[in-house]
């Protein structure tokens, strides 16, 4: 077996995706043999995140420390290096096939009570493909104990380059503004975007490296898109309204000297288990539901 677990491959025309069992994670996604998103071997973890479902939060909570509703709750500190908790609980975890057909395949797994997060949250993932559309992720959670419960979620896809380096990528980013973090990579502010730090208009990356947070996301029709493209194509990853951040990480070398952009489309802010940005609450009984996908150019 793979040490990503079990494998799950769905088709559609000239589109193919490979989703693993550890993670709920997207181990690659191709059209016609040629890789959109970046891909890893059988015999290697899901490199830095690599496709991997971020639930019940997604990037850091600082300390690993919380409290709500009155309750202190202190995390294991999962980024021991900075003290941090980070990207949830599923990271680790065989996520169970509840369905899967030629073309899409769901994932479900059920969030424990345990130290640091004394919920009941089931939580799934189906990732689905369009011959013309391209990768469809729907993300979904309900409560199923008897007290409210937080809840965030995010994906962690990279968007391959084709080929050419990072600097030869035209980035495009519908973000107004970033998040402003400290040296453990916790938000303590925002700031607006101009001039050569505005994405939104696409800019190439040159010798501009990324591992930054971004909010007020531009939308159309309930829909934002973020671009990666290089002579060789690229792709939109685009997500709803749910989503109201984006974690942008760029790597030269991710896997077999691959090149990867890491666009994270996020439910809330790192650390929204503290500051409340864009945090869900979920009542007992209470459901969630986003999406997001890939179309390759």
């Amino acid at each position: 077996m793979a040490l990503s677990g079990k494998q799950y491959t769905i088709t559609a025309g000239d589109h193919a995706a490979t989703i693993v069992e550890v993670g709920a994670g997207l181990q690659r996604y191709a059209v016609g043999g040629v890789d959109v998103t970046c891909s890893y071997g059988d015999d290697i973890v899901a490199p830095r995140c690599c496709g991997t479902t971020l639930v019940p939060w997604p990037n850091r909570i600082r300390g690993g420390r919380y409290t709500f509703e009155g309750t202190a709750q202190q995390l294991a500190l999962t980024e021991p290096a900075a003290g941090n908790a980070i990207h949830g609980l599923g990271r680790w975890a065989r996520w169970p096939k509840v369905r899967q057909t030629a073309e899409a395949v769901t994932l479900r797994l059920d969030v424990v009570p345990q130290n640091g997060y004394p919920f009941e949250v089931r939580t799934e993932v189906t990732y689905s493909l369009h011959p013309e559309l391209g990768l469809m992720v729907t993300l979904g959670a309900r409560n199923n104990g008897p007290t409210r419960a937080p809840f965030g979620a995010g994906s962690h896809p990279y968007l391959a380059t084709r080929g050419p380096a990072l600097a030869d990528v035209t980035l495009q980013l519908p973000a107004r503004e970033a998040l402003v973090v400290d040296d453990k990579q916790v938000p303590v502010g925002a700031r607006n975007l101009t001039g050569k730090d505005d994405f939104r208009r696409g800019r190439r990356l040159r010798a501009r490296r990324f591992d930054d947070g971004f909010t007020g996301l531009v939308t159309d029709g309930g829909r934002g898109v973020a671009e990666v493209r290089t002579r060789s194509g690229g792709a939109q990853l685009w997500f709803d309204e749910t989503f109201e951040f984006l974690q942008v990480f760029t790597l030269d070398h991710l896997t077999n000297g691959q090149p990867g952009i890491a666009i994270e489309p996020m439910t809330c802010a790192p650390n929204a288990f503290n500051s409340g940005a864009g945090l869900i609450v979920l009542e007992p009984g209470g459901a969630w539901a986003g999406s997001w996908g890939i179309t390759p150019i």
